[in-house]
């Protein structure tokens, strides 16, 4: 049997715009009445979360002082997850398309997502994924879990998805982030990272994926490619 486990935010996810008015809300709300600050286009300030830029130097950046940017931190952790900045996220480009190729491959297919059960519920809810992953395929965080850092909990899911799922003879590994290759590595599990989402290429080869690719379709295709070869 052939398994693909996926990251959600970044291969099937575009978290950009929520990332981007979170970044937006927490400008105004931390600069001073008639301060000027700077606040980045898009693009660039996309392109510094991408490259692992500090939030507090994203923030002096924007103009702010070395307190408001601190506080600035504070403000980003507290509302960057919070349910009316979801409704930001967008379907990837191409993400059903790969996602139904998938099914009609009958690849065994789970997800693996460092969102919390309501995070994803509400993303399967808009967009109708539920459709592709059934509820014993998602791995994600209760909704009162206590988060450390992602490259130390990721892995911690794919060990009990690892335990709980049936035995597969080939098993792969898409994700965007170092998180999702730590977590295959410290297994044996092919892994391809995906420039679609919150890193860029020179932040995924500091981990040594095995491919990287441009998105979701990409690994997807290349997937299906190296089941036909075998």
């Amino acid at each position: 049997m052939l398994r693909l486990i996926t990251d959600f935010d970044g291969p099937i996810i575009d978290v950009s715009e929520r990332y981007y008015r979170v970044y937006q809300f927490c400008l105004e709300k931390t600069r001073r009445t008639n301060q000027l600050v700077q606040e980045l286009p898009k693009a660039e300030f996309w392109q510094l979360k991408r490259s692992r830029v500090p939030e507090k130097q994203i923030a002096l950046n924007s103009g702010l002082d070395e307190a408001q940017a601190q506080e600035f931190v504070q403000l980003r952790r507290q509302t960057a997850h919070t349910e009316p900045y979801f409704n930001y996220d967008t379907l990837a480009p191409g993400a059903v398309d790969a996602l139904l190729k998938i099914q009609k491959a009958g690849i065994d297919l789970a997800v693996m997502t460092m969102r919390r059960v309501r995070e994803l519920d509400y993303a399967f809810k808009k967009y109708d994924l539920g459709r592709f992953f059934p509820e014993n395929r998602c791995y994600c965080l209760t909704n009162d879990y206590v988060k450390t850092r992602d490259i130390e909990d990721k892995p911690l899911l794919m060990a009990r998805a690892l335990e709980e799922l049936p035995p597969a003879g080939d098993i792969w590994m898409v994700g965007d982030t170092e998180a999702d290759i730590t977590a295959a590595k410290n297994y044996g599990i092919k892994v391809i990272a995906v420039e679609s989402g919150i890193r860029d290429r020179t932040q995924l080869e500091l981990y040594h994926p095995d491919l990287i690719v441009k998105d979701f379709s990409a690994a997807v295709d290349l997937i299906l490619q190296a089941k036909r070869i075998v």
